[in-house]
């Protein structure tokens, strides 16, 4: 495998690792909105559970897609399939980035969050306790105030908009790959290489060196001819250009 190849490997999985990090941030933060919902027996709206659903999606893709990029990356099946998921998940992040908008509201103040609106010092519903976690003997979570209620939610939305950068680099990226891919194995082991893999051209027909040996130019002068004068005079094979010329 050639140096180029290496290194566009390695990127392609650290944009996969990176994406998968941005996909698990925002899971966890709407996990966790859930959890708070469904314990409090508060309603939960539609577009909370697409945002879990599409995070999660985009969690598992992520996953999947940094193992194949180091089995199989580069090849042109899995390459045009990973294309045309990146794209998929360029509008999944999107569509959670216009779902999480109230993230980019000031924090402070009267604020409109996933656990319900009001003052950012109260808490959701106008009961419960601040903090994550779980209470002595309870088996619900706790209410946060809707001011980190909030905060979280403008986590979420800059992530969302990261990730969608992210996966339009990983959609372009994967051209480069499936082209790197082809000539290595175009251009695989041989003696011009050093049995070795790697990218070296073939040299042009029209540059082709035809003289049998390599050291010695090509000479396309015609062998020369014993003249009349040569041949009444006693032709000398040995001396003359035409055998000079032969050999």
């Amino acid at each position: 495998m050639g140096l180029g190849s290496v290194v566009l490997r390695i990127l392609a999985n650290g944009i996969r690792v990176l994406q998968f990090l941005a996909g698990a941030v925002i899971l966890g933060i709407f996990s966790y909105y859930l959890a708070v919902l469904s314990n409090h027996h508060l309603p939960i709206a539609q577009w909370i559970r697409a945002v879990e659903g599409l995070s999660g999606a985009a969690t598992l893709y992520a996953l999947l897609g940094s193992i194949f990029t180091i089995c199989l990356g580069g090849i042109m099946f899995f390459g045009l399939v990973g294309m045309i998921l990146d794209a998929c998940f360029v509008g999944a992040m999107v569509a959670i980035a216009v779902m999480t908008r109230d993230g980019t509201q000031s924090c402070h103040g009267n604020v409109h969050t996933p656990l319900g609106s009001g003052p950012s010092d109260s808490n959701a519903s106008g009961y419960g306790r601040d903090g994550f976690g779980f209470g002595d003997g309870q088996t619900v979570t706790y209410l946060p105030n809707l001011g980190l209620a909030c905060r979280l939610e403008k986590t979420a939305f800059a992530v969302s908009i990261i990730s969608i950068f992210l996966f339009i680099v990983s959609f372009f990226l994967a051209i480069p790959m499936v082209r790197s891919h082809r000539r290595e194995k175009r251009f695989g082991p041989s003696p011009v290489n050093g049995y070795t893999s790697g990218t070296t051209r073939r040299r042009g027909f029209w540059r082709r060196n035809k003289a049998t040996n390599p050291d010695v130019p090509a000479d396309n002068t015609l062998p020369g001819h014993p003249t009349p004068a040569e041949v009444e005079n006693g032709y000398k094979p040995e001396t003359s250009g035409y055998n000079a010329a032969r050999f």
